[in-house]
């Protein structure tokens, strides 16, 4: 018997973005289909990234994070951002972008997107945090195309599966990785309650 919640999920058949971000010379990007505008002033925007992707360890120490909304015509992008794991492949190899504000990676072929300076990351223990940001700079390219949704990305193998999840033992930074370690403990510490970085830092 199907889930009752489980099936208004599939209802709503949420938007698709892929969700960029950079930190101590790493970028990361992943699929996601969780997030909301969830103020109306200030503005604020908020995702939910996996704890099992790359992504998620890359953005718990970066101040930007850059949304790009997809088309139905963006399928190939999808699997790429979504199929595959940044611990085997380096997505951005296979893509034209530019560097945004905080090094973010913009994705070229994504017109339609939305950069946030993260002012919170709420962790509740559950298998995905929550990042929530102010808007600093968008662009809108065409808005007539019709967004590409959970449904549409049926046939695509997540790289990560939901039950996976990263340790801070995952995060290599380079030269930081040791602190970054101890910091990921520090949060994972306090899991359950907001943690406020002003200035997004």
């Amino acid at each position: 018997m199907t889930d009752p919640s489980a099936q208004i999920f599939r209802w709503i058949d949420s938007p698709l973005i892929i969700a960029t971000t950079a930190s101590h010379g790493q970028l990361a990007g992943c699929v996601a289909g969780f997030h909301t505008q969830c103020s109306i002033e200030p503005v604020r925007y908020a995702v939910w990234l996996s704890k099992a992707n790359h992504t998620q360890r890359v953005a718990l120490f970066s101040t930007h994070v850059a949304l790009h909304f997809l088309d139905k015509g963006d399928h190939d992008l999808a699997a790429l951002f979504g199929g595959l794991s940044a611990d085997e492949v380096d997505k951005f190899a296979s893509v034209a972008w530019s560097a945004g504000p905080g090094g973010v990676p913009l994705i070229d072929a994504c017109p339609n997107r939305i950069v946030l300076r993260r002012t919170t990351v709420w962790d509740d223990g559950s298998d995905h945090v929550c990042l929530i940001g102010e808007p600093i700079d968008a662009q809108a390219g065409p808005l007539d195309r019709a967004p590409m949704r959970v449904t549409d990305a049926d046939d695509i193998e997540p790289g990560h599966s939901a039950g996976s999840r990263g340790t801070p033992n995952d995060l290599t930074a380079g030269e930081s990785a040791e602190q970054n370690v101890a910091t990921l403990e520090d949060i994972a510490a306090g899991s359950g309650h907001p943690i406020d970085l002003p200035g997004g830092h």
